[in-house]
């Protein structure tokens, strides 16, 4: 299969679907993490181009860790607008990957770039299969199942998660995909939380950081677990229970509609390392 995971910034795949997609990649599939922005006012110290160029190394890093692909485009951090050249430029995206599934935020999330992006994968939707919609690039004659993201803000819906994958099995993995991307987890987000001093120096070495970096973000990653109890049973039956970390998706009404049957095939690739039931 081809996947594609549509983020606003150059960590939100990883952040998000980190471990999926590292696990469909082992499992042999196509895996594409896009970042609509290069990410260059992610910082509070440094800007610009040089942080663009940092973070999109960044970006590669993560990826070669994953075992996917990874693609940073150039507009501005915090500009981002759902128009139509966005939306042109994600159909060309999604065609060219030949997508059968798609990931990216729901419209309601915090940040404008998260939720441009979401609306730009929206209006992409049906439009990845009209041929004289962009037609320098062949249109797909099957809809891509579009799912967002988690998040856990609840107006005008809550997030539902359709989708639940625990990931604890390549939770080391994961942290290696977030430990690549020192500028926003080493630096950037605890400074946001006035934790800056909290974090180790490089001479302490990596093992030291890497640690820091589980203490400090790991409640972040467990919240879909927290959230998301119900869909984690159903997904993994009784090791729901045992599960630390997990990724959760909500089916997107647009694109195609798969029943559950279909999803558990579809993620059999991504259950299986956990011992959760397959299809």
């Amino acid at each position: 299969m081809n996947l594609i995971c549509i983020g606003a910034h150059p960590d939100d795949p990883e952040v998000f679907a980190g471990g999926v997609m590292s696990l469909f990649a082992r499992a042999g599939h196509r895996v594409l993490a896009v970042s609509l922005t290069n990410g260059d006012i992610g910082h509070h110290e440094m800007g610009g181009g040089v942080l663009a160029r940092r973070r999109l190394e960044e970006a590669r890093m993560a990826a070669w860790h994953g075992g996917y692909e990874s693609r940073v485009l150039n507009h501005h951090d915090g500009e981002l607008v759902a128009d139509l050249a966005l939306r042109k430029e994600v159909v060309r995206l999604i065609r060219e990957h030949q997508a059968d599934i798609v990931f990216t935020h729901r419209p309601n999330d915090y940040h404008p770039d998260h939720r441009y992006a979401a609306q730009a994968v929206q209006d992409a939707a049906f439009m990845v299969t009209v041929p004289q919609f962009c037609p320098d690039a062949p249109a797909l004659r099957v809809n891509p199942i579009f799912l967002y993201l988690f998040d856990p803000f609840t107006w005008p819906a809550p997030f539902h998660a359709d989708i639940a994958v625990p990931v604890d099995a390549v939770m080391d993995l994961k942290w290696r995909l977030l430990d690549a991307m020192a500028s926003q987890f080493y630096e950037w987000l605890p400074w946001l939380e006035n934790r800056i001093d909290e974090v180790p120096p490089e001479s302490a070495g990596p093992e030291a950081r890497r640690r820091w970096l589980e203490h400090f973000f790991g409640p972040e990653l467990a919240r879909p677990v927290h959230c998301c109890g119900e869909a984690l049973r159903e997904w993994c039956g009784p090791a729901a229970d045992t599960v630390r970390y997990a990724e959760v998706f909500q089916v997107c009404e647009y694109g195609r509609r798969p029943d559950m049957e279909t999803l558990k095939h579809l993620f059999a690739c991504a259950l299986e390392p956990h011992g959760a039931p397959s299809p």
